[in-house]
């Protein structure tokens, strides 16, 4: 079964300017930032594809857990993305997560939510989508912090 999304987005200039983008569950203002000469309005294609990437993992790893019948009472993804500009490229370098799982599974569970986790940033289908292209890692996994 095929899945279709459809978007449509207008913009009025170059750098100084910003636009819109419209899909059916989100309108959103979008500019270039200013860190990259924009005037960071809204937000921009390196947040959205930052946002596509976390919030597939973050999803597919609730999906996992709820599959494999994982108690899960609070799940948080941080995310960090690096991109590098030089001679004038811009490049999306990688995608850095820190997962955080609040759990009342037993400690002895624990290693399994670590795979979970693992698995689930390898089959969310934005992660492959990147692959080859951008860095996807997962820096630090928290199982019930303090």
């Amino acid at each position: 079964m095929k899945h279709h999304f459809e978007g449509t987005a207008r913009f009025t200039g170059g750098y100084e300017s910003h636009g819109t983008l419209e899909t059916q569950n989100l309108t959103t203002d979008i500019s270039i930032p200013a860190s990259m000469g924009g005037v960071e309005i809204g937000t921009n294609p390196d947040e959205m594809l930052l946002g596509a990437a976390t919030t597939c993992f973050i999803i597919s790893l609730s999906v996992l857990f709820e599959r494999n019948r994982m108690p899960l009472t609070d799940l948080k993804v941080e995310s960090k993305a690096t991109v590098d500009q030089s001679k004038g490229v811009l490049t999306y370098e990688s995608i850095d997560y820190i997962v955080t799982i609040q759990t009342d599974a037993p400690d002895s569970k624990h290693s399994l939510l670590r795979r979970f986790v693992r698995k689930a940033e390898e089959s969310c289908m934005i992660t492959r989508a990147l692959q080859g292209n951008v860095a996807v890692n997962i820096t630090d996994i928290h199982i019930n912090p303090s």
